[in-house]
C-alpha cells in the first residue's frame, strides 16, 4: 500500500541574487522651530541665583561614634593638615587641636610680612 502524495507544507522563497538597497523614510517637513533640549529646560547656561557671601570652608574635622564602636576623627585643612585618631581621648584631643589650628591656620590669618607689602 503505498500513501498518497502530499504537497509540501513550506515552500522555499528564492533568495536574491543581488544586494538591495533598504527603503528610506520619507522627509517629512519639521512643523516649527527645533529644540535643543526637552520644554521648559533653558538652553543658555544661567548664572547660580544662589549667590554667597565670598566665604567658603577651607577645614573640615569629621567624627564617627557610633553606639558601641570605638570613636574616629578625622581633620582636614586646605593648608595641608590631616590628622586623625582613634579612641575616645585621642578624638577628644583632636577635637581640640582642631579649634586650635583655627586661630593658627596661615589660611585663615592674615601674615604681617605678606599683607603689609
Amino acid at each position: 500500500m503505498t500513501a498518497p502524495s502530499r504537497p509540501p507544507l513550506k515552500s522555499i522563497t528564492p533568495s536574491p541574487t543581488t544586494p538591495h538597497a533598504a527603503p528610506q523614510p520619507v522627509d517629512t517637513p519639521a512643523v516649527g522651530e527645533p529644540k535643543g533640549v526637552a520644554e521648559g529646560v533653558p538652553i543658555a547656561v544661567r548664572p547660580d541665583p544662589q549667590q554667597g557671601d565670598g566665604r567658603y570652608p577651607i577645614a573640615w574635622l569629621h567624627i564617627n561614634a557610633a553606639r558601641g564602636a570605638i570613636p574616629t576623627a578625622t581633620s582636614r585643612c586646605l593648608c595641608g593638615r590631616d590628622r586623625s585618631a582613634i579612641g575616645k581621648a585621642r578624638v577628644l584631643a583632636l577635637i581640640k587641636d582642631h579649634t586650635a589650628h583655627r586661630g593658627e591656620c596661615p589660611l585663615r590669618t592674615p601674615q604681617e610680612g605678606r599683607t603689609a607689602a
